[in-house]
This record gives C-alpha cells, structure tokens and sequence, in this order.
C-alpha cells in the first residue's frame, strides 16, 4: 500500500495489533477543559448567577439574537405543530415510540424490595424520581430532535415530576425550532425555554424562568455547554461530560468494505475532532476501507464533507488483528462512544465485548439507527468512560433510597457489634449510641 506507514502502538496501551492508519494523538485519552473556555465559561455562570433573568435576556440576544419570549407558551406549540409536515411528526412519533418503550422496560427491571436481614431488621430500597430535571437540546445548524427526544422521554418516563427543556431560539427561526418543540411537547417537557448555550444551562440549575432549580441536567452540547455542566456537577447532577463522538467498527473477512467505510463516513460527519477507528482481522479489508474511506468523505455535501474528511485524516485509525480475541481486547481497550460489529457470531461478541456506549450488532444496525430510532438511549460515554459507565437511561433520574427499621431485639443484637465496631475505628460517640440500645448495658437511670 504506497504512502501508508505503520502506524505506531499507543505507548500507555502496549498491544500486538498493527496500526496501518494511526491518529496523531492516543485517541482514547480524555482530554482536559481548554483554559480559555474553561475561563469564560465560568464568568458567563457567574453573571447568570448575579444577573437573573434579566441577564440571560441579554445573553440570548448577544449569542442568539433573540429578544422575544423565553419560556414557550401555548400558543407556540400549536403553531409549532402546525407549521411541521405531518410526514414529520409521524417520524418524530415513530421514533418517541420507541424511546419511550425501551425506557419503560428500564425502568422496569428495576424494582423496590424489602428483605428481612434478620430476625426484626428489615431493610429496603425505595426508587424515588428527582424532582427536577433539565434537558438541554442544542440546536446550530440543524434541529437535534432526537436529542430532545432521548433525554425529555427518559426523564418522563423515570417519573420526574418537572421536566424542563432549553434549546436555543433565534429570530430565523420564529423562535425555538419547531421540530424540538414538538418533539420536546410529544416526549412529555412541562417548559420549554428558548434558551442555548452557557446561560441555558445557567438557568436550568439556578431555576430562572420556572423557579425549579434542576436535580440533574443531561443532554450534548458544545464545548461551553459541556464545560458549564462540568463547573455545576455537584451542584446539580449530569448524565456525562461529553467529549468529541467516537465509533469503532470491529470487522473479519465477512463483512462488505463499503458498508463499513459507508458508516466509518457517517459517524465522522459528527465533527472535524470526531474519531472513527476500524479494527478487523482482515488485511483486505483493511486495504480496501483505506481507499474506499476518504472518497466517500469527500462525496459529502458541506459542510459535513470538511467535518468528515479531516476526522478521518486528523483522527481516523484502521487496526488490524491477528485473532478475534485480540481484535476485542483493542475494542475494549479503547471502550469507544458506540461500537459496531460486523463479523461472524455475533452471539461471541456482544458475550465477549465489555467496554462501549452502545454497541450494535450486525451490518444491519448502523450506528444511525441508535443516534435516531432505534430506542436505546443516544447519550453515550466518550474519552474512555465507558470502562466505568453505561449511557444516559431512566435510573439517571431516579434515587435508588435505602431504609431499615428495627424492633428492640434486633437492635439489642445489632448493638454490641456496632459499638466494637466503633470502637476500633476511635469513635466513641458511635458505641455509646449502640450502647443504649443494647439490653445488656442499658444505664438503669
């Protein structure tokens, strides 16, 4: 192959496999806030914090361009609806559909219990919705509705008794994107703010426009947006702080070339820093996604073709594997965003894989029809993080609460144990509250 070098082996992750295509950074390694966002990204919190409402306002106008209304009435939903193809709102329909099904069967398959752990201890778990939730839906170029749709079903779902949703409102558009609103209203929002960017997640923690400060916030954005969910977590809680989207496509000799390459493209138009890896135990195959991959970028229209041409020069990597196994320990290794397999049984991989946001088995089931669809949810780990994370899903929103009750006896046994116990680890004040449970030591005044 003219002009390709192998590429080199990831010094921090020392692996056999070869690298015919090599990206110029570890593509796995989770990268740091950029001072300068970091910086600003503070000092827009801050005034949105000092400032209010009236503050945000302004923002809106500075960033967006938008001086009208900042929580969407009534009468904005109905011309939002109206103003949409009926072609659109099935689809937006078909596709809540879905979400929405997945989600309950999460919701589920998890349950409340109570267990008697001895005789007069019972102890149990309550599954309680947060109050409040905040669905940030960004909206640049185009309308994210399936980002509306996973995060505001979820929530509905989980039981979350105010569902809040912000996307951006710009005077182009009359406002908030009429497909978000709908798909925002459809999903179950109570409010819906037309509000994007640092000062929408501003007011979605400190409860401006609704007087609900958020629990949680979930929901991609850019990089303000996840560095302003980032300062917050603690504050309010996060679903993920969301790097660059990834997808690895994991392939042996039965898949087709162009297909992967077809997908490799797709996930690429994501964004200039959006890395795509392919690793396979085909030489072939490899050889023939390196041709096929850089024409189909360019066949894109922009401006997804720049995004998808320099994700794949800047950040594309193409692996090859001397054995299966080895192919899913490099899977694994990288734990990418979403991980697609095309390869013989299939049963053998989804046993086998344990690092991925999302993973999609079969040249059937592209990646899209998870982004969209399909049901799972789209809000996925990056930069590694699915070695110690699954993706946004309804018991995000839900509090698993624990509790325990006693009868006297079974404090009086618990007692001893637990001031020893206490005890040893120097905490006196501990032993004495068992003490006076504890039939046998119990002060007679």
């Amino acid at each position: 192959m003219p002009g390709l070098a192998v590429g080199r082996t990831v010094q921090s992750r020392p692996m056999p496999a070869t690298k015919l295509k090599s990206a110029g950074d570890d593509p796995g390694a989770s990268v740091g806030p950029d001072p300068q966002v970091s910086d600003r990204v503070s000092a827009l919190l801050e005034e949105v914090r000092t400032g209010g409402e009236d503050r945000v306002r302004q923002l809106a106008q500075e960033f967006d361009g938008w001086d009208g209304p900042i929580v969407v009435g009534p009468e904005a939903v109905a011309a939002a609806k109206r103003r949409l193809a009926e072609t659109v709102k099935d689809d937006i329909a078909f596709a809540h559909r879905h979400i929405s099904e997945f989600a309950k069967a999460q919701r589920d398959s998890i349950s409340e219990i109570q267990v008697e752990l001895a005789p007069g201890l019972v102890a149990g778990q309550r599954l309680v919705p947060v109050e409040t939730a905040g669905c940030y839906i960004p909206a640049g170029r185009f309308a994210h509705v399936a980002s509306a749709l996973m995060s505001v079903t979820t929530s509905s779902v989980a039981g979350v008794e105010n569902v809040i949703a912000a996307s951006p409102a710009r005077p182009d558009r009359g406002g908030v994107h009429p497909a978000i609103v709908f798909a925002a209203d459809l999903a179950g929002a109570d409010v819906i703010l037309g509000l994007g960017g640092v000062q929408a997640i501003g007011s979605l923690a400190f409860g401006l426009f609704t007087g609900r400060p958020a629990d949680i916030i979930v929901g991609p954005g850019n990089a303000m947006v996840a560095e302003a969910k980032r300062q917050l977590f603690g504050q309010v809680g996060i679903d993920v702080i969301a790097g660059p989207t990834e997808s690895m496509i994991v392939a042996d000799e039965t898949a087709d070339a162009h297909t992967v390459a077809v997908d490799l493209v797709s996930q690429a138009e994501h964004g200039p820093d959006s890395p795509v890896w392919l690793v396979t135990t085909s030489p072939d195959l490899a050889d023939q996604v390196l041709q096929l991959v850089p024409t189909l970028a360019r066949e894109l229209p922009e401006p997804m073709r720049a995004s998808a041409v320099a994700a794949w020069r800047d950040h594309g990597e193409v692996i090859v594997a001397d054995s299966r196994e080895e192919a899913a320990t490099v899977c694994d290794d990288y734990a990418p965003e979403h991980l697609q397999v095309m390869a013989a049984d299939l049963d053998w991989w989804k046993t086998t894989l344990r690092n991925y946001g999302s993973l999609f088995l079969g040249a059937e089931t592209t990646v899209t029809f998870g982004d969209k669809s399909a049901g799972p949810n789209h809000t996925l780990p990056t930069g590694r993080a699915a070695r110690y994370s699954g993706g946004l899903n309804v018991l995000r929103f839900l509090k698993q609460l624990t509790w325990q009750q006693m009868t006297p006896e079974a404090a009086a046994a618990q007692a001893p144990v637990a001031a020893r116990i206490s005890r040893l680890e120097g905490m006196e004040g501990h032993a004495r509250a068992a003490d006076v449970r504890d039939i046998g030591t119990q002060d007679p005044r």
